[in-house]
């Protein structure tokens, strides 16, 4: 692995920060850190840049114990929220700076400098003043500057988190599109899951300074491995119940068909109720592999494609479900609704946590 964090801990004032941190990153991969603000993920990227100590544990590079690396010999990249742009300096200059540090000639400053701009699509912004950018365009200028000098791992902290919705979503692929085409090892922040899951190859998901699980981001959506991943990832449908037999499990919404592999009868585990796992169903349908809920539907949102819904359950906590429905949804808030559970979308986790 190029990457290695292996036990890392740090405490701020009696307060954990970190608590043994582990994980790995292959050259080439980009690694989302991903969770709530106050969970680690910033003081981690500052103990692998070399801008804070941990106070155990080790961060390895090919190898390489960094304990006694200053973090100019590192050799890493590191682009914040906030750009750091020089405002007095126009684009080419900013760009140009990391590489000027360096001691390269101008000859290959201005190369490579113009190679970065066309990657990032600023092709002919060279002598634009940094003050006349968009947003989305000032984070290109910071992206160029953390690349032109070819970081061995470049590392990412919120570097979206200051744009608008619709420009994050348009920019979140092109990122990962930039970072791949030019194969650089990038770790990178962010507290928006769907951010992390546009970019990632695998995520990173940190709570209270712990890791909750790590691996792609499709393998986390499908099966998150505590009930704090879940709702972290705005999984809300969320109860505590038991195992009663194969394939069943009793909890507030009452017995309901789910997918026990794994578990036994009395087990005690978290029912999550997919929100895609639903579809109405006529009143009175019912079928034997798949579960019944009948309630009041109490909002629905038009989403474009499918809606989401709430209903509040005859029995239980509500519920809030993404139904795909071609054409009008054939009900409204206050009408009675039957819903089929399709047993594939009730995912078993560990009992309740503290997270």
């Amino acid at each position: 692995m190029l990457l290695e964090i292996l036990n890392v801990s740090k405490t701020f004032a009696d307060t954990p920060a970190l608590r043994e941190v582990s994980f790995d990153v292959a050259e080439g991969e980009i690694v989302c850190l991903l969770g709530p603000s106050g969970c680690g993920k910033t003081t981690l990227l500052r103990i692998i840049a070399g801008l804070e100590t941990p106070d155990a544990g080790q961060v390895l590079f090919e190898g390489q114990d960094l304990g006694p690396v200053p973090p100019h010999q590192r050799d890493f990249g590191l682009m914040f929220q906030d750009y750091a742009l020089f405002p007095h300096k126009n684009v080419f200059d900013n760009v140009a700076f990391g590489l000027r540090m360096r001691g390269q000639s101008e000859a290959e400053v201005e190369e490579r400098v113009r190679e970065v701009l066309t990657l990032v699509g600023l092709q002919g912004f060279e002598q634009r003043s940094v003050n006349e950018l968009s947003g989305g365009e000032a984070q290109r200028v910071a992206l160029a500057r953390s690349l032109a000098p070819r970081p061995r791992l470049l590392m990412l902290d919120e570097p979206l988190g200051s744009l608008d919705r619709a420009l994050r979503e348009r920019l979140m692929t092109e990122v990962r599109d930039i970072l791949k085409s030019v194969g650089v090892t990038a770790l990178y922040v962010t507290h928006d899951q769907a951010e992390a899951f546009a970019i990632a190859d695998r995520a990173v998901v940190m709570n209270a300074g712990r890791v909750e699980q790590i691996g792609p981001p499709e393998a986390i959506y499908c099966c998150p491995a505590t009930p704090f991943v879940a709702r972290f990832l705005g999984l809300t449908n969320l109860a505590e119940g038991t195992v009663v037999a194969p394939g069943r499990v009793v909890s507030a919404w009452g017995e309901i068909a789910a997918t026990t592999d794994d578990h036994r009868p009395g087990d005690r585990v978290s029912v999550l109720i997919r929100p895609e796992a639903a579809s109405l169903a006529a009143d009175g349908a019912s079928r034997e592999d798949r579960s019944i809920i009948r309630g009041r539907l109490t909002a629905r949102s038009f989403r474009g494609g499918r809606y989401r819904v709430r209903v509040q359950p005859e029995v239980g906590p509500p519920l809030t479900f993404e139904l795909t429905v071609v054409g009008a949804l054939p009900v409204e808030p206050g009408d009675r609704v039957t819903v089929s559970l399709d047993p594939a979308g009730v995912v078993l986790l560990p009992a309740s946590d503290q997270g």
